[in-house]
């Protein structure tokens, strides 16, 4: 939510050396399946398809609507479930503000108690998102959230998949914490969970050396006969 490519920024330069890289854009549709939809239009044939957070979310939309097209999955930090009644509430006042010009207010009101790891670069990465966040504008935090209010519940969709699965989280994310995952993991019948060290909830910036190791492993498992 409210990111660009630069989430993927250190796993874009060391993948793009061997293999086409694709960022899709999250940021069109008031709902998840309107999203879904659009990136479907644009996506290859078939492809190996990573989403984190809000991105997980569209990615098991993705799945749910054509999983013949998805080689292998990662899911990170995110969640399969539906949108609970207070968060979906605590949205509201959160879309006013940003109507009357505090998005980044929301952002950091939003982020510092629940999202990135103590660190040296924490300060280097909130700085970075908040970047982000005022590049998309308050039209694209509205249409985000939602999107995300109105979401599925997905947890049959991940019982029915079988590609390869990597489930990753960061050690400290609270917003998707490391005992959600391993739900998420123990649905997928192929699935690998992966916490990585020293990382909240964007571990692509925080630790991306051991996200990206995480992730070469990932592509490099074989697909499964069905």
């Amino acid at each position: 939510m409210m990111c660009d490519a630069r989430l993927f920024g250190p796993q874009i330069a060391e993948l793009s050396a061997d293999m086409a890289v694709m960022v899709a854009p999250v940021t069109q549709g008031e709902r998840i399946e309107e999203i879904a939809s659009g990136l479907l239009d644009l996506l290859p044939k078939r492809f190996a398809l990573a989403g984190l957070s809000m991105g997980g979310i569209v990615a098991m939309e993705l799945l749910r609507r054509a999983p013949d097209r998805i080689s292998r999955i990662a899911l990170m930090d995110t969640n399969p479930l539906a949108e609970t009644p207070v968060i979906a509430a605590n949205r509201e006042p959160q879309i006013v503000k940003v109507r009357s010009g505090r998005l980044l207010e929301v952002m950091r009101d939003e982020m510092k108690p629940n999202y990135l790891a103590p660190g040296p670069y924490r300060a280097e990465v909130m700085d970075l998102v908040m970047d982000m966040a005022e590049t998309l504008g308050p039209d694209v935090f509205i249409r985000q959230s939602r999107a995300l209010q109105r979401r599925r519940d997905q947890q049959a969709v991940l019982r029915k998949c079988r590609t390869p699965a990597l489930v990753l989280c960061g050690e400290h994310d609270q917003l998707c914490p490391v005992k959600r995952h391993s739900f998420m993991a123990e649905l997928i019948p192929y699935a690998e969970l992966v916490v990585v060290p020293d990382a909240g909830h964007l571990p692509t910036l925080e630790n991306p050396v051991k996200t990206t190791e995480a992730i070469r492993k990932w592509m490099r498992q074989p697909l499964i006969l069905q």
